[in-house]
C-alpha cells in the first residue's frame, strides 16, 4: 500500500520546518520505500508497517508540540509492489508517447 501524509505541528509558531524535518527523518530511517515532495510525505509497504511509521513520525513531532495535525491519504492495492516509482513511470511513460 502506499500511504501519503503531511504532519503539521501546532502552536509552535510560524516556522515548523525542523519539527516536519524530524518526522521526515524517522520516515527515511524506517528502511521503507519513501519520497517527500512540498506537500507531502508518501510511504509504501504493508497496513501494519507504514502506519507505524506514520503514529512515530507523529509521536516525534507531538514531543516537541502541544497539538499535531495529520493528513492522510491511502492506496491499499495487495500484491501490488514498488508503487511509489511504478505509477509515476507509467506516467511518464504515456506523455512520453505523444
Amino acid at each position: 500500500m502506499l500511504i501519503a501524509f503531511s504532519i503539521t505541528p501546532l502552536g509552535v509558531g510560524d516556522s515548523v520546518g525542523d519539527l516536519v524535518a524530524e518526522a521526515v527523518r524517522v520516515v527515511r530511517e524506517s528502511g521503507l520505500p519513501n519520497r517527500t515532495d512540498a506537500m507531502f510525505t508518501t510511504v509504501e509497504g504493508e497496513w501494519d508497517e507504514v502506519m507505524a511509521v506514520v503514529k512515530r513520525a507523529v509521536d516525534a513531532v507531538a514531543q516537541q508540540a502541544p497539538r499535531v495535525s495529520v493528513v492522510l491519504k491511502a492506496d491499499v492495492r495487495p500484491g501490488v509492489t514498488d508503487a511509489l516509482t511504478g505509477k509515476v513511470d507509467r506516467i511518464e511513460a504515456r506523455l512520453a508517447e505523444g
